[in-house]
């Protein structure tokens, strides 16, 4: 009985164990895979052309899973089209060489081309100036050590070997040759900045003046007559007292009235005419103005007043009980209203004809 139940955890181990590597066998698929037809390989593009049908069912059920291994297979097959190309060795790796693409991709744009050259390329082309790597540590003999070339720690090393600056003979001694020494570098640096921007315009191929001013080669003859116009009228007076050539003309066009300054701001109020001979033009103008009558309207004014006292004059007499005449049949109103004789005037403000008006 003993015999028999060892026997039986002996298999009980052995089933445990075969179990166990065939779930780790399960990790790995196997390399070849079988196609009802043949995929379409691109090794150049790294593409591959799957031309069967998806099953409908697996798709439905499972579709992860499904698109999962469908993927697996499809990519195994290119790789081992890739491991059947000869190979090489670099730095350790081994490296397969593509053969060229087969597959015409479509491009949005045209490829891009290669980079124009630089000034400083094109000088050192035609003279055969070849780039030399340069050495990241130097030896300084006035400092007896290496120092490095280039990086921000060479100018903790400049600082530590020019310590001390002579001043020029003809140079004033009170001179901050360290400031001098920062100055000039600054100019470089912009000097170097100002070409790298003139290479890009150039690379570019866009039309842009020198700098400084405009050349005849960058600028027509209406762009300078425009430039010297706006540069005439920068100034306080906005170009009143700016002299000007026997016959120079004055820049018209578009956009014009936009660049030179007079146009968007006022005028300065000083003018050629000297100060005392401007304020008596002045004081003159205000006290030679004389206050414009309209007699018509005066004397209508004038009546109207006169009969607005009468009336009140009546009211105010005792005989009468609240000064106003009684309305009857022999009242004036009834009759009707008295002519002026010629004497007055319909309207306020027009003239009166003269002589009677016939009908």
């Amino acid at each position: 009985f003993c015999c028999l139940y060892a026997n039986s955890l002996k298999m009980d181990v052995v089933k445990e164990v075969l179990a166990k590597h065939q779930k780790e066998l399960d990790k790995y698929k196997p390399i070849t895979v079988e196609k009802h037809l043949e995929c379409r390989l691109d090794v150049g593009s790294l593409l591959i052309t799957d031309p069967n049908d998806f099953d409908d069912r697996e798709l439905r059920d499972n579709k992860e899973e499904y698109l999962t291994a469908l993927t697996r297979e499809n990519t195994q097959l290119l790789v081992n089209a890739i491991w059947e190309l000869p190979t090489e060795r670099v730095d350790e790796s081994i490296v397969a060489k593509l053969p060229e693409p087969t597959t015409v991709l479509p491009r949005l744009r045209k490829p891009p081309g290669p980079r124009p050259l630089t000034k400083w390329e094109k000088f050192a082309k035609e003279k055969g100036i070849s780039k030399k790597k340069k050495d990241k540590k130097t030896y300084d003999e006035t400092m007896d050590k290496w120092v490095p070339t280039y990086g921000f720690k060479r100018a903790e090393a400049e600082k530590a070997k020019d310590w001390v600056l002579e001043v020029p003979q003809n140079a004033d001694p009170n001179t901050d040759m360290f400031q001098k020494k920062i100055d000039l570098r600054n100019e470089k640096v912009a000097k170097n900045e100002i070409q790298r921007m003139k290479n890009i315009v150039r690379a570019k191929k866009i039309d842009m003046p020198r700098s400084g001013y405009l050349g005849p080669e960058a600028a027509s003859s209406s762009q300078l007559l425009t430039a010297v116009t706006v540069a005439k009228s920068s100034t306080a007076s906005v170009g009143k007292f700016q002299n000007k050539l026997p016959k120079e003309k004055e820049a018209r066009g578009l956009g014009i009235k936009e660049l030179i300054p007079g146009g968007k701001r006022k005028q300065s109020h000083i003018t050629q005419t000297p100060e005392k001979e401007a304020n008596l033009d002045l004081i003159k103008s205000v006290l030679n103005k004389k206050p414009k009558l309209d007699v018509s309207k005066a004397v209508s004014m004038e009546k109207r007043d006169n009969r607005l006292a009468r009336e009140a004059e009546a009211e105010n007499e005792p005989g009468k009980k609240g000064g106003k005449k009684p309305k009857g049949k022999g009242s004036r109103k009834a009759v009707g209203k008295k002519s002026k004789g010629n004497r007055g005037q319909r309207a306020p403000g027009k003239k009166a004809q003269a002589g009677r008006k016939r009908r």
